[in-house]
């Protein structure tokens, strides 16, 4: 793709909530098995406000990204500046880590100004564990609750199938309702 090159992703709908398909046993298989009907949806106090939203994406796999947060690897401050007032629309997800560690992770991250200039954070589905008293959504609201900006959770980003891809540096455009759910990237 080349510079300016737009292109826009809608949520399927469904998603794999359980299991995998083997590959090597069963290579017949050549569709994703998305087997729940799921959404993209508001974790943040105004769950039910409509969503327009852009800015620099940026982000990734927390359990990559809390290494580097905060060193020149990750410098998401400087980022932000270069951004200007355009902000940042910011993109985590988990792998596999449970949610006790996820929530110390991004607790971490945010200390070391990993969300600085967001303008919302968008939130990967994650088959990750949760925790008795904890779940992978409580440890997001836990840690990045108390930033003030929208939280969407459920996109199919990361680990997860259909894995949409994010493009780090591109501009976004986030727009999360009840009849629409779309990330719009534009090459920069």
């Amino acid at each position: 793709m080349t510079p300016g090159t737009t292109f826009t992703q809608l949520p399927p709908g469904r998603h794999r909530a359980h299991g995998r398909d083997d590959y090597i046993e069963t290579p017949e298989v050549d569709t994703f098995t998305l087997d729940t009907p799921g959404r993209w949806r508001r974790l943040d106090g105004d769950g039910d406000g409509d969503l327009d939203v852009t800015g620099r994406l940026i982000g990734g796999c927390i359990e990559t990204l809390a290494d580097v947060a905060g060193t020149p690897y990750a410098d998401v401050p400087a980022f932000a500046a270069a951004a200007g007032d355009e902000g940042l629309l910011v993109y985590v997800e988990a792998c596999e880590h449970d949610a006790g560690e996820i929530c110390r992770h991004l607790h971490g991250m945010r200390l070391a100004g990993f969300f600085t200039g967001a303008n919302a954070v968008v939130v990967g589905r994650t088959s990750a564990p949760g925790l008795p008293s904890l779940s992978q959504e409580e440890a997001v609201l836990d840690a990045l609750g108390g930033l003030g900006v929208p939280i969407v959770a459920g996109v199919e980003c990361g680990h997860v199938p259909p894995y949409m891809p994010i493009v780090n540096g591109a501009r976004g455009r986030l727009v999360c309702t009840a009849d629409r759910n779309e990330l719009t990237q534009t090459l920069a």
